[in-house]
């Protein structure tokens, strides 16, 4: 029996450690499975505007625009290059504990042949129409009540899966069989347990 093929939609802010381990897992899958990943930018930023938030994550937030931006204008004026952006950003803001700003942008980009130029998109708000579209758009698929990452598959949409770490080979194969029935069903709507452990890079 030949097993179809399934795209794996995900959604990600570059400043999302969570995000960061799901789109880890995510590439893990595409190797044990018939599964091609596509990734796309949301915002963090645009979700949390004009909410009531606590000083520390608030200047987190305000810091958050400035990936976005410039993975939005990659995505735009290069998408077969997103998925490399991605891990060379996420790599240095997540391993490498780099701020998310211009310096890191510019290191990603040239670090996967694109014009350093597009980290310009990072300063300033001239795109942010689109960026706040790309928002919707999840808004639309899961409500506003959750963040990123945000996962489609087959036309059905949830937040989530958030792991740490981040499944590698069969594992992640499995994790994935079990997340593509779940997302399947359309009246499911959450599952959820405390987590103890912060994002586990490896």
């Amino acid at each position: 029996m030949t097993t179809e093929r399934k795209t794996l939609d995900l959604w990600f802010d570059p400043l999302c450690p969570w995000a960061w381990m799901t789109s880890r897992w995510a590439l893990e899958v595409a190797k044990v499975r018939d599964v091609d990943v596509v990734f796309h930018v949301m915002s963090l930023a645009v979700l949390n505007e004009g909410r009531d938030l606590p000083p520390d994550y608030r200047a987190l937030m305000d810091r958050a625009w400035g990936g976005a931006r410039v993975a939005l204008a990659v995505q735009e004026q290069h998408p077969d290059k997103l998925a490399d952006f991605y891990t060379a950003l996420g790599t240095r803001i997540h391993l490498g504990k780099e701020p998310n700003e211009r310096a890191t942008h510019e290191a990603a980009l040239a670090e996967v042949g694109l014009p350093v130029e597009l980290a310009d998109a990072g300063e300033t708000d001239a795109n942010d129409a689109a960026l706040r579209a790309a928002q919707a758009e999840v808004t639309a698929a899961v409500g506003d009540e959750v963040g990123t990452p945000v996962i489609r598959v087959g036309g059905m949409s949830l937040f989530g899966p958030v792991i740490s770490p981040a499944p590698k080979g069969e594992e992640a194969g499995r994790l994935w069989d079990g997340f593509v029935n779940v997302v399947a069903y359309p009246g499911f709507f959450e599952l959820k347990r405390t987590r103890t452990v912060g994002p586990i890079f490896d």
